[in-house]
């Protein structure tokens, strides 16, 4: 399985750049590319599966046991020609203090060869015992090569090309000089949605042909095919150490999941509509996620949130995380479609909103002096802010009011990255979690619940320890036959 770790020095050396511009480069020379992100993120993988044409897939150590993560990466792999992690901060930064949970921790479970990209800007011979120091630290790991990355020119990059050979046996397989057309647009949760940038295919081509004329390709996959053949683990459950970090949870038994485009074999009559909210203000899904809701038995039904005039006729509704407050006024201008979204949840319509879609369904967001209108279903008020007010891992304990519970358990982990704050909450307000750690709604809680709506901050993942899309399908389905169909509100 020819595979490749992407990592660097230090955060922001130009790794999430030069990797969508690597899976866009090689896909020309016609490579079957499987995208990979360590850690929970949506927006670096949205631009990294639009470069290889093939959804990226997230692996992390908090989510997930090391037998999941295998299993997944191996499933997720499967036909391509090679698979490229993108890591998170640097090499060896983690949660804990002794890197079980690192980017060099992931290269040794997947035994993946590691590029380590640099940036060289003001460094000559300083270069040197970087890399060795890199090289040192856990010689179990195999920096099979660097791309040097920000470079002043062709003589900074002749210094350096010099420097490593002479004191390091580190391949040189990129260097990349400081060019303007590199750039992504960025705002305050990272870089800009794909889906929402501006000629994003042409960003992609630019950025690939830049990286084409600057890294060698043929040798980047000779490093990355000299990767060995993945260790045949077979556990039919995760042993007590599958997983280190720096909270323990009990390990539950994995019910493994396929992993069809579709419902398993349902009819039209057992399928459940699902509206899902995905447009320019919500765009924060995780591909395993939509499968997984297929795979259930749902079909999900497009709703875009700034043009539908009108809710259609579903049987629930999912409203992902995004950037609603870029977008609050076209939000506040289509109130048909609000206002029959309020309808149909006070009528009793299941519903999941996460982050962003927390906020449209709340009374009102404001943000650098305006104030617009939202769905009004959460009795709060949706306030940002210049800095992060969640942001991380989280740890949740259900309450016993989340209306699609977690069986056998009552931890729940996932993780959370907000600007906003809820404000004016209603007093009584019911919350399915108390907040372990994090943040939430106020510290405290989150999920807020009403009706059939559960709505929060934290992002949860379908995984072993929580397949939520199975639950809440299940709930949706429950309603169904009790109350019927649900139709359109008008």
């Amino acid at each position: 399985m020819t595979r490749l770790l992407i990592s660097a020095a230090h955060k922001s050396s130009g790794k999430t750049t030069l990797s969508v511009g690597l899976c866009a480069a090689l896909r020309a020379r016609g490579l079957v590319v499987q995208p990979f992100k360590k850690g929970p993120d949506f927006i670096d993988p949205m631009w990294l599966s639009l470069a290889a044409g093939r959804d990226c897939h997230n692996l992390d150590f908090y989510l997930m046991g090391r037998d999941e993560i295998l299993r997944a990466f191996a499933a997720r792999s499967r036909g391509a020609d090679i698979s490229l992690i993108e890591g998170n901060k640097g090499l060896y930064d983690g949660l804990s203090l002794d890197g079980s949970n690192s980017n060099a921790a992931l290269a040794t479970l997947l035994e993946t060869p590691v590029v380590l990209v640099i940036d060289a800007r003001g460094m000559t011979r300083g270069i040197a015992p970087l890399i060795l120091g890199y090289q040192a630290f856990d010689p179990q790991i195999r920096i099979a090569g660097v791309i040097l990355n920000q470079l002043g020119g062709s003589r900074h990059e002749a210094k350096l090309r010099a420097v490593i050979e002479h004191y390091t046996d580190v391949p040189v397989l990129g260097a990349v000089h400081h060019d303007d057309r590199f750039a992504i647009v960025e705002r305050h949760l990272g870089l800009m949605p794909s889906n929402e940038a501006n000629a994003a295919r042409e960003k992609i081509d630019t950025i690939a042909a830049l990286v084409a004329a600057s890294v060698d390709l043929d040798r980047l996959m000779a490093v990355s095919s000299q990767a060995p053949a993945l260790s045949q683990i077979t556990l039919s459950q995760p042993s007590p150490e599958s997983r280190k970090g720096d909270l323990e949870v009990k390990e539950k038994e994995p019910s493994p999941r396929p992993l069809p485009l579709r419902g398993r074999g349902d009819s039209e009559e057992n399928l459940i509509k699902i509206g899902i909210a995905r447009d320019a203000a919500f765009a924060f899904y995780y591909p395993g996620d939509l499968e997984a809701l297929r795979a259930a038995g749902a079909d999900l039904v497009t709703i875009d949130t700034l043009k539908d005039a009108r809710l259609p006729e579903v049987d629930a509704l999912f409203i992902g995380g995004g950037f609603p407050e870029v977008f609050m006024e076209q939000l506040e201008a289509n109130a048909s479609l609000r206002h029959d979204i309020r309808q149909a949840i006070e009528g009793g319509l299941p519903a999941y909103a996460e982050c962003g879609g927390l906020m449209y369904l709340a009374r009102s967001i404001s943000w650098r002096g305006k104030r617009c209108e939202m769905a009004g279903v959460i009795p709060g008020d949706v306030v940002m802010h210049d800095r992060p007010m969640g942001r991380g891992y989280v740890l949740l304990r259900e309450t016993g009011k989340n209306p699609w519970p977690l069986p056998g358990s009552t931890e729940v982990r996932a993780h959370e990255f907000h600007y906003s704050s809820l404000e004016n909450l209603a007093p009584g307000t019911v919350y399915a979690y108390d907040v372990m750690r994090g943040n939430g709604v106020d510290g405290q809680h989150d999920g807020i619940v009403h009706k059939n709506l559960l709505a929060c901050y934290a992002h949860l993942r379908d995984l072993e320890d929580n397949h939520w899309t199975r639950r809440f399908v299940q709930f949706v389905r429950q309603r169904r036959r009790k109350t019927g169909k649900q139709q359109a509100v008008r």
